[in-house]
């Protein structure tokens, strides 16, 4: 064979080659599972797939059905009220645990497993961007049974006009009836502070302003050691205390560990557990029994209104 015709047909099976490579790569890209490789997208395809990738939220949280109201509700004589704590007899040794600024996918997560390995229920005031950003954590507070307030939507401190605080509390009260079912009728202002406009609208809408009557200290700029966190509970709790504990607004590790020592050591003196509903209704009964007024604060000015917390 002459070099031309050996040259020719070298050139040949190189067009043929480069031809057929080319249209390979052509119908990898135009089959759907080879596009999605090129831009990461691959789906699951299997249904345990699709399972390991929800491994995080429980069959509860995904089949959730609308909360009932009366669960989240307080008694009429509180709504529009600023409430501290419940007053009840010496004799009623109940406690409310309550937990600020979450949901979150790690710290309120771990919360939940331990109340529920104790069989308690908790009040949780919810932001509402951290419901937004975690709505399937919201939905398994609410599947276990625990109760949900307002904390607003960002937790402002800061002077707000009427407009921006009816913002504030109803975008939060909406997010969290889509996402949850829930209507609740408990607010708890940022830091506690009840003159920068948040209280004002809160009390006109006839949620129950919720404070505190001791707190862990878990928000401080600089809060104790896990055994500051549980002595700061014990030392002060008393019948119808409510007991401020974060779950969000910064690393909660602490007070996840010290959590359950706090529920064992009030355990032992004798208490038990009870939502922010609960213990108010346990006042009225006690106050229709005595035949007396209701003895809970409602004036606007206390200490406590200096603290802040994340």
């Amino acid at each position: 064979m002459s070099s031309r015709k050996l040259s020719l047909l070298v050139k040949l099976i190189i067009i043929t080659l480069v031809t057929g490579a080319s249209s390979l790569g052509i119908s990898l890209l135009l089959t759907t599972s080879g596009f999605e490789h090129l831009l990461g997208t691959l789906k699951p395809k299997s249904e345990s797939g699709k399972a390991s990738q929800n491994k995080l939220m429980s069959a509860d949280a995904q089949n959730i059905t609308p909360a009932t109201d009366q669960m989240n509700q307080v008694p009429k004589s509180f709504q529009g009220t600023i409430v501290y704590q419940g007053k009840l007899k010496a004799n009623d040794k109940v406690i409310a645990l309550t937990f600020d600024d979450g949901p979150g996918p790690k710290n309120t997560a771990q919360i939940l497993e331990i109340l529920k390995k104790n069989d308690i229920k908790a009040t949780f005031f919810m932001l509402g961007q951290m419901v937004k950003y975690f709505p399937q954590v919201a939905k398994q507070v609410a599947a276990d049974g625990h109760v949900i307030g307002n904390h607003t939507w960002h937790h402002w401190y800061f002077q707000m006009d009427g407009a921006t605080a009816a913002s504030e509390i109803d975008r939060t009260a909406d997010i969290i009836y889509k996402t949850t079912g829930v209507k609740t009728t408990l607010f708890r202002p940022p830091g506690g502070f009840l003159n920068n406009g948040l209280a004002r609208y809160a009390k006109n809408e006839k949620y129950a302003v919720m404070m505190w009557s001791e707190q862990s200290g878990d928000a401080e700029r600089r809060p104790p050691q896990v055994p500051g966190l549980v002595k700061n509970v014990l030392k002060y709790a008393k019948p119808g205390a409510i007991v401020l504990m974060h779950d969000g607004g910064g690393n909660r590790s602490k007070s996840v560990k010290a959590l359950p020592e706090m529920i064992a050591g009030l355990k032992a003196q004798g208490y038990r557990f009870v939502t922010i509903p609960q213990l108010l209704e346990m006042q009225v009964k006690e106050q229709h029994l005595a035949e007396v007024a209701s003895p809970v604060v409602t004036k606007d000015e206390h200490p406590n209104n200096q603290l802040n917390h994340e």
